[in-house]
């Protein structure tokens, strides 16, 4: 038996708005955007080259939902993600007005810069050390 996480929700006060970060300053890929009513659509991003998990965005549908909007991890890093030329993806994030509130450090297990999205949330951006064992 096979079983993995294929979506993880991610609040957002505004689709566009979202889709206009994730799209045009990470350079993720537009998965699926689908209108399921007046309000709600099913609105699918990954970052280019990614075979697993996406972000399934979802506008926030009452005040509560609202508040969580930025705060989904309550102030930790919430999200991470990988890639193999940590410099490169970087140099490009901030040329594209992305905030880190962590400069790049190396650790142990690699190099490792923590950003924020449009509302808020952390994020890790890391490369990884591969074992050389």
């Amino acid at each position: 038996m096979k079983q993995s996480i294929i979506h993880i929700s991610l609040l957002v006060r505004d689709y566009d708005e979202a889709l206009d970060f994730y799209l045009q300053k990470l350079g993720f890929d537009l998965v699926e955007d689908t209108r399921l009513s007046e309000t709600k659509r099913w609105v699918l991003v990954k970052p280019p080259g990614s075979s697993g998990c996406c972000l399934l965005l979802a506008q926030a549908a009452n005040e509560q939902q609202l508040l969580a909007v930025g705060n989904q991890s309550g102030g930790r890093v919430f999200l991470f993600l990988e890639t193999d030329n940590f410099d490169k993806i970087y140099d490009a994030m901030l040329a594209n007005g992305i905030v880190f509130v962590r400069e790049p450090v190396v650790e142990t297990y690699g190099t490792v810069a923590v950003f924020t999205d449009l509302y808020g949330n952390l994020w890790d951006l890391i490369e990884r050390k591969v074992n050389a064992g």
